[in-house]
């Protein structure tokens, strides 16, 4: 039975060569796991049966199936070992996503990232928002008259975020969360801050009696002027 087993394990997953390690045996894991189909809760074969299938030590399987945990593709629980889970898609973004590390172009980057979603927030926009939303909206683009720099950017950044919620669409909330710092630090360093034809009151007004496509429009002539600067 256990030879058998071994042998299936074998063939699923493939030998390693002498001469690699875990990121082999890593690349081997993740390949197992599609072609097995495997679903989140499925147990994983232990360690010592995927060394013996693989022809590499225990502690480079340990190694291999560590990076997978900290990916938070595997997971332990009693009784069961190792199991596949559903992993966190944006934790490893939320972990680097600071504009103090990096670089201008991968700045720039996801700044442009961030526009071109913005474009496309009018179809879950118009499938979900409530009147309350665009109220609340409402205040916020009221409350930027007459103010400086620094409220500004606080407003610009509460008005897209608000936008962002009322998709309902949790993963892409917590997306416009993680891009928070790099949206205001890019818009800090122009000299003010500005929007196109179409400003935030705007966009409330098309919100309140505008189609989708106007909304589309819309969001385009208030985003055009950073499109602009990015060419």
């Amino acid at each position: 039975m256990k030879d058998e087993l071994i042998n299936d394990l074998s063939k699923n997953l493939g030998r390693v060569k002498s001469n690699t390690m875990a990121d082999d045996v890593e690349v081997k894991l993740r390949q197992y796991l599609k072609k097995m189909s495997l679903k989140p809760g499925d147990p994983l074969p232990k360690e010592t049966d995927l060394a013996e299938a693989l022809g590499v030590s225990r502690n480079v399987v340990r190694e291999a199936l560590s990076r997978l945990r900290m990916l938070g593709m595997i997971e332990t629980r009693k009784r069961k070992g190792a199991v596949l889970a559903s992993p966190d898609i944006l934790q490893a973004f939320e972990r680097v996503l600071d504009p103090l590390i990096i670089d201008d172009t991968t700045l720039r980057d996801i700044f442009e990232l961030r526009l071109v979603l913005e474009m496309g927030l009018a179809d879950l926009l118009y499938a979900r928002m409530t009147s309350e939303d665009i109220d609340e909206l409402e205040k916020i683009a009221n409350s930027e008259i007459n103010k400086d720099k620094s409220f500004l950017v606080k407003n610009e950044i509460a008005f897209h975020g608000k936008l962002y919620e009322m998709t309902g669409n949790g993963t892409l909330k917590r997306f416009q969360i993680m891009l928070l710092p790099i949206f205001a630090y890019v818009i800090t360093l122009v000299n003010k801050p500005y929007s196109g034809k179409v400003d935030h009151r705007g966009l409330v007004d098309i919100l309140r009696n505008g189609t989708k496509e106007d909304f589309k429009k819309g969001m385009y002539e208030h985003l055009k002027p950073h499109f602009d600067r990015l060419k």
